[in-house]
């Protein structure tokens, strides 16, 4: 790849490198420079612009960032994960379910070695991790990587399960509870809370309690009638665990049971014990598990509740990162795992209550596409992305487009106003949104080009870290159509439109937090309102084949 000054006679097709602001407006950094920039360029008396030029052999930065990312995650459902649309050259992976994320280092290091274009990120292996929770990203560092490189990491990757969540297999507890003579109850039920609250943020409610007396009998009893009886077996013991021969090992020896390991390299938690009886794991906990903060059995538990063997060596492995004290960013067990970027929850607005004035008797959103009424296909499409629910808006009497979407489970907002114009539709749909949505993406009913695709592209487009925080789709020449995605933040400003506006005063307002996503062609543009509209597209759509 070429960086560097480029004359405007030679830009087209170059990608800008730095924003421009220019007395029409701003020409952002990663736009492919076009006829039109250039005429707006050459008007401003710009000469030249800083920008990159790919080689023949140079893959663009979003082809490149999802090929690596399909390499990584061939089957991201099996695994447990979810990919995003490439964005910007960066595709990010998302947990699918919470569990406890298992990696290859080694992979890992051999994917960031190929070339400094290449850079894939994850969290550590093992690190316990919630749905939606970012676990990776695959990032192309300029604006186009080198074919080889990109051809090396799918190599790499091909057949190798380099990431995956491991979900909760084991749903039942014993937690046996040993009581010293003199012993407050208090200090019982502080460690069985304490217990309790980390079981239910790995999802085990059943929990089965019983309190024995601090010696090596009851232990052993108490753990041969649990036999059977829970996937995993826990013991807080009422004095700390001092040695393979004390009353927590030495039950467990009497049970029957076998001792894989006394004592852990993690700090809170080298008490621990780790045994096995008749097949099942047997967790002796330390004392440090009355309190709800970070401490080793954590990392064992995690692990056991989902599947995942725990030898001796694998806990003495636990050493290195394993000084956990004092450590204020690693949050309590009780709130179900680490703090990290998570996948925004996106609602879309179906906007459907215009009246197809323009239609000569006909309702555009019940014409066909793809063999279902146009409304249904489009309702059809959101479902398909990763738009997390739907809202339809529509007029109370429109009960053939209602009957159109009426099995595929959208919410549907009735606006009394609709004869008034797009904004109170918008206005409408955005305050039935819950409280758990991140943004809402705004979809026209009428627009037959737009894909599952493009919709995610849209939605990888999305970060409001970035200042990203509304997303529109715009045509290779620049000019904005839709859909249009928006912030939270916008929402209050969005509720309040009214009659015909739309949102266009709100974009015109915030410039600065608005990114563009250049769709195909005329996608972004082509909403169908006459007869002769749907005719001349039907006819592109078969001169296409």
């Amino acid at each position: 790849m070429r960086f560097g000054p480029v004359r405007l006679a030679e830009a087209e097709g170059a990608i800008l490198a730095h924003s421009l602001r220019l007395p029409d407006g701003t020409l952002k950094k990663g736009r492919i420079l076009g006829a039109a920039d250039l005429s707006r360029l050459s008007k401003a008396g710009v000469q030249s612009v800083i920008a990159a030029r790919p080689d023949l052999d140079d893959v663009g930065e979003d082809l490149a960032a999802g090929r690596i990312a399909a390499a990584l995650a061939p089957d991201p459902a099996k695994w447990g994960l979810e990919l995003s649309a490439p964005f910007t050259g960066r595709t990010n992976v998302f947990a699918a379910t919470s569990g406890v994320l298992r990696l290859d280092p080694d992979l890992v290091e051999r994917i960031n070695a190929i070339d400094e274009a290449v850079t894939l990120a994850t969290l550590p292996d093992h690190a316990r991790v919630k749905a939606r929770q970012m676990l990776a990203t695959v990032k192309i560092i300029p604006y186009a990587a080198p074919e080889a490189a990109v051809a090396e990491a799918e190599r790499l990757l091909g057949g190798a399960t380099a990431l995956q969540v491991h979900a909760p297999v084991r749903h039942s507890t014993d937690l046996i509870l040993t009581q010293t003579p003199g012993m407050k109850p208090q200090m019982l039920e502080k460690g069985a809370q304490a217990v309790r609250a980390r079981l239910t943020a790995l999802g085990i409610s059943d929990v089965r309690e019983q309190v024995v007396a601090h010696e090596t009998a009851a232990l052993a009893d108490a753990l041969a009638g649990a036999n059977g009886t829970a996937d995993i077996s826990l013991i807080l013991t009422a004095s700390a665990t001092s040695d393979r021969d004390d009353v927590g090992p030495a039950g467990l020896a009497a049970a029957g049971g076998t001792l894989q390991r006394f004592g852990m390299p993690v700090d809170p938690g080298n008490l621990l014990f780790l045994g096995q009886l008749d097949g099942r794991p047997v967790v002796g906990l330390p004392g440090c598990a009355r309190s709800p903060k970070l401490n080793g059995a954590d990392w064992v538990l995690e692990r056991l509740v989902c599947g995942l063997e725990v030898t001796g060596q694998d806990v003495a492995r636990m050493g290195v990162g394993g000084l956990l004290k004092e450590i204020s960013a690693r949050p309590e067990p009780r709130t179900g795992g680490a703090t990290a970027p998570q996948r925004p929850r996106v609602a879309a607005l179906l906007l459907a209550a215009g009246a197809s004035s323009r239609m000569q008797g006909r309702d555009k959103l019940l014409e066909t596409v793809d063999g279902r009424p146009l409304l249904r296909t489009m309702a059809k499409r959101l479902q398909a992305s990763g738009v997390e629910r739907t809202l339809c808006v529509l007029r109370a009497e429109d009960t053939e487009r209602r009957a159109a979407i009426a099995d595929l489970g959208l919410g549907v907002v009735t606006n009394a106003q609709a004869a008034e114009g797009m904004g109170t539709s918008i206005a409408a749909g955005v305050a039935a949104l819950g409280d758990d949505v991140d943004a809402v993406l705004i979809v026209l009913g009428d627009m037959p080009e737009i894909s599952s695709h493009h919709i995610d592209r849209l939605i990888a487009g999305f970060d409001p870290a970035e200042g990203r925080a509304i997303v529109r789709a715009v045509t290779p020449d620049g000019t904005s159509g839709h859909p249009v995605l928006f912030g939270r933040r916008f929402f209050e400003a969005l509720m309040g439109l009214a009659g015909d506006q739309g949102a266009r005063v709100i974009l015109r307002e915030h410039p600065d937090f608005v990114v563009d996503i250049v769709l195909d062609g005329v996608v972004a543009l082509a909403d169908l309102d006459t007869p002769q509209d749907w005719a001349d597209w039907r006819r592109r759509q078969a001169a296409s084949g």
